[in-house]
């Protein structure tokens, strides 16, 4: 807690226990025996020192808003209901009423302090992310670290990040090796290997080695800068039910004041004049009484307190799985996406070539095979050559390799070891009169000849991520009853991977352009009067315009990658694929919890205000029906907070 919330709560503690120490001396006829015939007066007395102390600041922030015509929200409604139960001492004939009024103050702030409480649990979850800020970067100047601004540190310039420091900044290390803890911004609880060469990004943890890191990127532009002002925006971006309740609170609460006074006074004067009892204290106590309980019962708080800290809690919870949701809005579209379409390479894929077969011929033994196709590859900058090198284990001996002429879409020609090699495609074997096999695996073949002669041939393909069988079925099992892969690759290629993984539909061989226009032709079909929602998933590099144009965009992998950021709705922080159907499940659970706290608020408040206009309902019936629903209503909302880690 907050010491302002201490205070709070300390203040509410002292007034309960003067409230019940009094209602206590009020049951057992203590305060008669004392005060006498000016026992109802002792009690308004008594009774209003616990309601001042509990309920000064509302009373307050009522007069205030008046005196500005702001007057109709619930501080307004409380002052007036518990006052108007205190003034019901000018009908002395009548059953006095301040226990209930000091009682209705008492528990709306008690109802008050769970809110902040509630708020501030769920603030703590988007605060870890808020903690990810650095504030210092080290710099060598000299032989001496210096601390200084991270935004004063330019690209290009290196830093020193210490055991147990933040990276302030992005960049790639230059030296050192140590363990990296990514936990703030992707939820995984095991750390990452940083070396020279990797990347490693603002915000993360540095564990155990030293690292000297040369800055990419400005901090303006940094990951962790990036990630704040998303969290501290996401607030802004209202849901659709998060708004109705608003506009519903701005019309609901002028209505239900009018019908409170039109029920206080309209009743006993109509029968006043009808039965000859107009001055009859009783008759308008009685009235009144019904419009104070009604006036009560009315206040909207469990609504428009409940509804927006569900959908607070929701984005909290989502953040410490690393899913950042850009606006509660955002997370009620993707409760009800029944669509979820994938890009291939770099989302449902490695996104990198690798040699997944090496098939040697005659007496080519499949390490000779390989190590003749590096040694050809050794000075081609070529993904495909640079993921036969990475194959192979063995040093490439660069003196033993001479006349390397690269064929532009054919492959590689070059002398290793005093013999002709050639690497390449069909194409390149075809030209020079070499019969090649044919390879019934999926992927981009690479044919090798020696000497003229065919000697086996290596696949390299786009490997797919471990987790995407299970990120499928996951969706499936979520209730989303269509999957399609969309991709620029060979269709026998992107068959292979849909088929694997159990993807409803493919579209392949498509260019950027295509994407956007297979995706708005999916948003077309289903209708305008669908309920359900299409998600885009992409690495958010390249597929930008569709995250944008599909109704949720979600960026997968997105540590580090701009685009990710400023295009997607929703954005996942690791590259594991099953965090869309985790980020679905808290979308949902979100939703479940609004329309229960909005069912359960609207259902006992309409029973108790009948109840109430009816005079069936007393005070005690009416704190129930405003400070009880509240406070089970917020209880319910923190649950959205609460989610399983991995």
């Amino acid at each position: 807690m907050t010491p302002k919330q201490k205070r709070w709560r300390n203040r509410i503690v002292v007034a309960l226990a003067l409230f019940f120490a009094i209602l206590a001396c009020e049951a057992t006829g203590l305060i008669e025996r004392i005060f006498g015939d000016q026992a109802l007066y002792a009690e308004f007395v008594l009774f209003l020192v616990p309601y001042l102390i509990a309920g000064y600041d509302v009373l307050a922030e009522a007069a205030k808003k008046l005196a500005r015509g702001h007057a109709l929200d619930e501080s307004f409604l409380m002052t007036v209901a518990t006052l108007g139960a205190f003034a019901l001492i000018l009908f002395p004939h009548t059953e006095p009423h301040m226990a209930e009024g000091a009682a209705v103050m008492l528990f709306y702030q008690v109802g008050e302090l769970f809110q902040s409480y509630a708020v501030g649990k769920s603030r703590k979850s988007i605060a870890a992310m808020m903690d990810i800020a650095p504030e210092f970067a080290n710099i060598m100047e000299g032989d001496e670290l210096v601390q200084v601004d991270p935004s004063n540190v330019k690209p290009g310039q290196q830093i020193v990040v210490q055991p147990g420091e933040r990276i302030p900044l992005d960049g790639v290390v230059v030296s050192g090796d140590s363990q990296v803890d990514t936990a703030a911004l992707t939820g995984e609880s095991a750390p990452r290997h940083a070396e020279p060469g990797e990347e490693v990004i603002s915000g993360c943890i540095n564990l155990t080695g030293a690292l000297t890191v040369r800055v990419t990127k400005p901090y303006a532009d940094s990951t962790v800068a990036r990630i704040l002002d998303l969290v501290e925006n996401a607030s802004e971006k209202k849901a659709r039910t998060e708004s109705f309740i608003t506009r519903f609170a701005r019309v609901y609460t002028p209505v239900v004041v009018g019908l409170a006074a039109a029920l206080a006074v309209l009743p006993p004067l109509a029968i006043g004049l009808a039965t000859g009892a107009l001055a009859s204290s009783a008759l308008w106590a009685d009235w009144i009484l019904r419009g104070l309980t009604f006036l009560v019962v009315s206040c909207p708080c469990a609504l428009v307190i409940s509804v927006p800290l569900s959908f607070f809690g929701g984005i909290g919870g989502a953040s410490r799985l690393g899913i950042l949701v850009k606006g509660s809005n955002y997370l009620e579209a993707l409760a009800k996406a029944d669509t979820v379409v994938f890009d291939k390479t770099g989302t449902l894929t490695v996104g990198t070539f690798s040699v997944t077969a090496i098939h040697g011929e005659g007496a080519t033994t499949e390490e000779e095979l390989l190590r003749i196709a590096a040694h050809a590859e050794a000075f081609s900058t070529h993904p495909i050559a640079t993921s036969v090198r990475e194959a192979y284990a063995g040093p490439i001996d660069r003196a033993c390799i001479r006349e390397v002429e690269e064929v532009g879409g054919h492959g590689i020609k070059a002398i290793v070891d005093e013999h002709e090699v050639l690497v390449g495609n069909d194409k390149l074997m075809g030209a020079h009169d070499v019969d090649c096999k044919e390879c019934q695996l999926v992927g981009t073949i690479i044919h090798v000849a020696v000497d003229g002669v065919y000697a086996g041939h290596i696949v390299i393909a786009d490997m797919v991520k471990p987790a995407a069988r299970q990120a499928i079925a996951d969706l499936h099992r979520a209730g989303v009853r269509r999957t399609v892969m969309l991709t620029g690759d060979r269709a026998d290629v992107a068959k292979a991977v849909a088929s694997d993984l159990a993807i409803d539909e493919l579209h392949a061989e498509l260019l950027p352009a295509d994407k956007v226009g297979c995706v708005e032709a999916m948003m077309r079909d289903r209708g305008e009067d669908a309920r359900g929602k299409l998600a885009f998933v992409g690495d958010g590099i390249n597929d930008a315009p569709v995250l944008m144009r599909a109704d949720i965009g979600i960026a997968m992998g997105a540590l580090g990658s701009d685009a990710a950021i400023e295009a997607a709705d929703v954005v996942l922080m690791d590259d594991d694929p099953t965090s869309i159907a985790r980020a679905m499940g808290v979308a949902r659970k979100t939703m479940a919890i609004v329309w229960q706290n909005i069912v359960f608020a609207l259902g006992v408040k309409f029973a108790v205000l009948v109840l109430a206009a009816f005079g069936i309902a007393n005070m005690w019936m009416a704190v129930f029906a405003d400070v009880g629903v509240a406070v089970i209503a917020i209880l319910n909302a923190m649950r959205a907070m609460h989610v399983r880690r991995r």
